[in-house]
């Protein structure tokens, strides 16, 4: 049996096994549980987005998806994930392995399409490649949310002096945009760098750039 000994925070993530086929879900959960990761199985899609609704977004998390699934199928899974806003990764084991699906779910952003039988490396490989995207995906939205609320704790004048900074305005050019003193602009611009947590200009660009949302 295959350990995986790696102690990122990965290893606290969650596994969804979602599978029609009680004897796949017990296989796949055994297999990775003793292989160190968590898992929760669930036999459809309707009762695993229902569970998802009620669990801690701030779990990283990955999900195994059957492709076909009574109800919604796997692939239409994919779609309502992608619908609400989930960032989780997703990728298919079955045992059906049309080309034409396979092709939709990696062009819908899958992350893989395994064929049953599958080997067990193949499968905790796999399932270490989601967790680690899931987590990175988590740290990198989490930073996102927290330049945009720093970015909407500008003050209207603040937001106005950002944006011709972003616009490649000097100071003076500001001050005659704006119709401010040069004083003015100055203490502006100060006030924003600091509320944004920057110090040099450069910074400040970046961050408006990257995370720009004013209005």
């Amino acid at each position: 049996m295959l350990r995986n000994t790696n102690q990122s925070p990965v290893k606290s993530g969650v596994v969804y096994i979602v599978d029609d086929d009680a004897a796949v879900r017990d296989s796949l959960s055994w297999l990775l549980e003793n292989n160190g990761f968590k898992t929760s199985c669930h036999e459809s899609a309707e009762r695993f987005l229902m569970a998802l609704t009620n669990s801690d977004t701030s779990v990283t998390a990955c999900a195994l998806l059957d492709v076909r699934l009574p109800g919604m199928s796997g692939i239409e899974l994919q779609e309502k994930l992608i619908e609400q806003g989930h960032l989780l990764p997703v990728a298919f084991v079955s045992g059906h392995g049309e080309v034409k699906l396979a092709v939709q779910a990696l062009k819908q952003g899958a992350h893989d399409f395994i064929q049953k039988p599958f080997k067990e490396e193949a499968i905790c490989g796999l399932i270490s490649q989601m967790l680690n995207k899931a987590y990175l995906n988590q740290q990198q939205n989490s930073e996102v949310k927290k330049a945009q609320s720093k970015l909407q704790g500008l003050t209207k004048r603040e937001k106005e002096v950002l944006e011709c900074v972003v616009a490649g305005c000097t100071n003076k050019q500001v001050a005659e945009n704006l119709n401010i003193s040069l004083k003015t602009v100055e203490a502006h611009r100060a006030n924003v760098m600091n509320k944004l947590g920057v110090n040099r200009a450069t910074n400040l660009l970046k961050l408006a750039l990257t995370h720009g949302q004013l209005n």
